[in-house]
């Protein structure tokens, strides 16, 4: 569906008047007249406008999706609402106008889940696209747009998503947000890095009036989250497409490794299980997720699967919760007997098993796995007997990778593509069955998205582009500027785009494609399409 209107359709007078955290891209139309008579009063008339961190959607199913929104009239001190709960109603429709209604229910926001509403809609029709919105006393949300997924194994011809992470809110601007709202796709991943936990203070991009510590507790992490959904660009992409979410390390802290944190001489192992929880439960209260991933303590369920007929499988993973603490530190590092143990694991034993039984049991042409840190070999030192390695990428884990590799050649799975984030740069990858054999073939593809903000400007090129390059010729590709990434999927061919900034330091920056590569069926190769391509 392209509708030039739609971006101005799903904004309100009260939307632009709350979120005017960074570049505004909404017009704004009032909605209120298009109400039915029978939307009665959902709470008192007094409340003040509590829908200032907009609406999303997400884990579409071929008969549903999740409806999200929170209440937080006072979003930046704790929401502001009062620790009762409260009814929210919930309408959905097949026009922007809903004169086409084809449910509507009611769900209780409740003050343990910060107010976070979370609507598990049913009975919908596959493939099709819908309208949304929410109501709280006399207020109105914005309307958001959402597209069920295909019938289960059914003929899907086309498929087209952007892929992004790492959206540091001081280090600049959403604008990629503004290009992504208007693009023309069925759905956005976001691969984590959706929140940065650190100090946020003036010596940022953005107006700040006051510093923002590191967070700790759940009031910090909420306020942190609504800082960040208040952007009125990152609401725009969240209320024009359904969205998979999973996350990585920032939404908890830095460089965590299951039930160890960053910095265990500051943090026990009891301290820092008891921020895990507080930081996942904040994740599901400002996510569009199913109760499937509601928190355990510190525990959360986030790797899962979402199949789009006979065309895709998505497993999103979960790099941080299982994992082994990262060898030698969580640096750059020669390979040493502790990070070359091949019983260490990345996805822990239980998460690796489904992923591979999925991957021997999916029906569909295209593979994915939605991950956050490098997959393929990355060498960052120059020379034929020398080698560093990121201890918190695939490199720091390389016999869990191995054994993925392994299967992928033995079981000759076709078509499996990595979508991977974390590092703040694209690069595109083709996957060794044996990274120390030159010769091996090629078992995947990865795409590595660059930051939303994250790393400031950037440039094309660093200094030591062309020797890393030339270090690791599976490698295909690199830049280092600010974007997303466009996927194409048909029967045929993947293709995906790099949608590169010049500058995030600066609202308004206009985007265009950097590089475009094309995968065939059955063919784990990357082919640069030469030509120019649209934006």
């Amino acid at each position: 569906m392209n509708d030039s209107n739609h971006s101005e359709k799903l904004n309100r007078r009260s939307f632009l008047k709350k979120a005017g955290q960074g570049a505004g891209i909404a017009l704004g139309v009032s909605i209120a007249n298009t109400l039915p008579v029978n939307f009665a009063s959902a709470a008192p008339s007094s409340l003040s406008y509590p829908f200032t961190l907009g609406v999303a959607s997400g884990d579409p199913l071929p008969d549903g999706v999740v409806l999200w929104t929170r209440l937080a009239p006072d979003p930046l001190n704790g929401g502001g609402m009062k620790p009762t709960p409260l009814p929210v109603q919930w309408e959905i429709s097949l026009d922007s106008a809903f004169k086409k209604i084809v449910q509507r229910g009611t769900e209780i926001s409740k003050p343990e889940l910060g107010h976070s509403v979370h609507v598990e809609v049913n009975g919908l029709q596959p493939s099709k696209w819908y309208y949304y919105r929410f109501k709280a006393g006399t207020e109105i949300s914005p309307v958001g747009r959402t597209k069920t997924a295909p019938a289960l194994h059914s003929q899907v011809d086309h498929l087209t998503f952007a892929f992004a992470s790492c959206q540091n809110w001081p280090a600049g601007y959403y604008t990629a947000y503004q290009h992504m709202a208007k693009d023309d796709l069925d759905l956005v991943i976001h691969l984590g890095d959706y929140i940065y936990e650190g100090t946020h203070n003036s010596t940022g991009v953005r107006p700040i009036n006051k510093e923002y510590p590191e967070i700790y507790t759940i009031d910090d992490y909420r306020n942190r989250y609504a800082l960040y959904k208040l952007d009125s660009d990152l609401q725009a992409a969240h209320a024009n497409f359904p969205w998979l979410v999973t996350n990585d390390d920032h939404e908890v802290d830095n460089n965590w490794a299951g039930d160890v944190p960053q910095d265990p001489d500051k943090q026990s192992r009891e301290a820092f299980l008891k921020r895990r929880a507080i930081a996942f439960q904040a994740y599901y209260e400002h996510m569009p997720l199913r109760r499937t991933s509601y928190p355990n303590g510190s525990s959360m369920q986030i790797y899962r699967r979402l199949s789009f007929g006979n065309l895709v499988d998505f497993s999103l993973l979960d790099t941080r919760q299982y994992r082994d603490d990262q060898a030698n530190g969580d640096g750059w590092d020669s390979p040493t007997p502790e990070s070359m143990d091949a019983s260490r694991t990345l996805l822990g034993e239980k998460q690796e098993r489904w992923l591979l039984d999925g991957l021997a049991a999916s029906r569909a042409k295209w593979k994915v796995l939605a991950q956050q840190v490098f997959f393929a070999r990355r060498d960052g030192a120059f020379g034929p007997d020398q080698q560093s390695f990121s201890m918190d990428a695939w490199d720091g884990y390389p016999g869990a990778r191995q054994r993925i590799l392994n299967f992928l050649a033995e079981k000759n799975i076709s078509n499996p593509v990595v979508l991977t984030g974390d590092v703040h740069s694209s690069w595109a990858n083709e996957v060794k069955a044996n990274f120390d054999d030159a010769n091996s073939k090629n078992v995947a593809v990865e795409f590595v998205g660059t930051s939303i903000t994250s790393g400031g400007d950037g440039a094309d090129v660093r200094p030591d582009t062309a020797q890393t390059l030339e270090e690791n010729p599976h490698i295909k590709f690199f830049s280092n500027q600010r974007g997303y990434v466009r996927c194409k999927l048909t029967q045929q061919t993947w293709q995906t785009d790099y949608l590169v900034l010049p500058y995030v330091t600066r609202p308004g920056a206009p985007i265009e494609t950097r590089a475009s590569f094309v995968v065939e069926d059955g063919k784990p190769s990357l082919l640069a399409k030469t030509e120019p391509a649209s934006v």
